[in-house]
């Protein structure tokens, strides 16, 4: 039966021999994966989590090279900025005690003022030279930077903590979540070329849009960093506020409206927040969507505020949002995103129509960072 295989050089009792080596060759690798199998695929993850981890390390020296070369150029300080800027790359935050949640708000609020406000201070002692929407840009540069220098540690701290114990499960987890980490990594050397060059960002729509309700319009400043300007819009009084620009800013917007709401003795029929929001996959950047409630993000202290202040005056709060990814956010401003502006406007207007009456008050905030955006 096996006359065919003659011409090859086998013979039947050759190929019985053959049949059999090969059988005992794929028992003895189904034996070796079963108790080696792992090992393999864990050097295997391990080996690509250098190469991931040599790439974050790359983008962590690129940003600090250009956060010490712009300060250098922008602020010209007097002594080698280099040290001081690797502090600060170091630098970290201890949230309070939330084991009695009553003022926990208060408490973080206050921890947050102090540390920005310690974090500007060091960036104008780094850049003497610069005024105040440098001095705002250079201190998102250096933010920037920072979460990139955090983002390395926290994946070195595992990479090598799961390669010292072979631990697989552990390398598995940080396997799993390394291309959202890498993903996030690269928006962020974005965001600091952008905050070096006071360019917009995708997360400025809401100023954008402020910026344009309150163009040729007089203005003042209230709270912490916040400009408001007070107009008439189809017979009603609107109340348009941002972030004082062209800094890189986010100011204190629930403090902002808290303060008008009580300067009109809570006379104020309906706040309008205007922000940009993380898209779900597959949906268009640009996307415009309504809805109710404080549209902000953050650590969740600006939204307790306004919601509180609204709540207790029964004012209704509304939120049209921007839709975006998060690394669009943090990148310079898509055009898609910027052409959205003069369609929130229209939408702004629509609501206005639909649920206030001539005479009424209204407070329409712009949120998010206002770098690159002006009055």
């Amino acid at each position: 039966m096996l006359d065919w295989l003659s011409p090859l050089g086998i013979t039947g009792t050759d190929s019985s021999g053959l049949g059999t080596l090969i059988s005992t060759l794929m028992y003895l690798s189904f034996i070796f994966f079963i108790f080696f199998g792992q090992k393999i695929q864990l050097y295997t993850m391990i080996w690509n989590m250098s190469g991931a981890l040599k790439k974050l390390e790359f983008m962590k020296n690129e940003a600090k090279a250009l956060t010490i070369k712009t300060l250098i150029e922008i602020g010209k300080p007097k002594v080698d900025p280099i040290p001081r800027i690797s502090a600060l790359l170091e630098a970290f935050f201890i949230t309070p005690v939330d084991m009695d949640p009553a003022g926990i708000v208060w408490k973080l609020d206050h921890l947050m003022d102090v540390r920005d406000n310690k974090f500007k201070d060091d960036v104008k002692r780094l850049a003497p030279e610069a005024d105040n929407a440098q001095v705002n840009n250079l201190e998102n540069l250096v933010e920037g930077s920072l979460a990139l220098n955090t983002i390395y540690r926290i994946v070195r701290h595992f990479y090598l903590l799961g390669k010292k114990t072979q631990s697989f499960f552990l390398i598995l987890q940080l396997q799993m979540i390394l291309p959202l980490v890498m993903q996030e990594a690269e928006a962020l050397v974005g965001a600091t070329k952008a905050f070096a060059q006071g360019q917009p960002i995708g997360d400025g729509l809401g100023p954008l849009v402020a910026s344009k309700l309150m163009k040729d319009k007089e203005k003042r400043k209230v709270e912490k960093d916040v400009v408001v300007s007070e107009f008439a819009m189809d017979g009603r009084n609107i109340i348009a506020l941002k972030a004082e620009g062209p800094g890189g800013n986010v100011g204190k917007p629930g403090d902002a409206i808290k303060q008008l709401i009580k300067e009109r003795e809570g006379k104020v029929d309906m706040v309008i927040m205007i922000d940009a929001a993380v898209k779900f996959e597959g949906e268009k950047t640009g996307g415009i969507s309504e809805g109710t409630g404080a549209a902000i993000g953050g650590i969740g202290t600006e939204r307790f505020k306004i919601e509180e202040e609204a709540s207790k005056n029964k004012i209704p709060v509304y939120a049209i949002i921007v839709k975006e990814s998060l690394q669009e956010a943090i990148m310079p401003m898509k055009k898609e995103i910027a052409e959205s502006a003069d369609n929130v406007i229209t939408k702004i207007k629509g609501l206005i129509q639909e649920q206030t009456k001539e005479g009424q008050t209204i407070i329409v905030a712009g949120i998010g960072n206002t770098i690159g955006v002006g009055q």
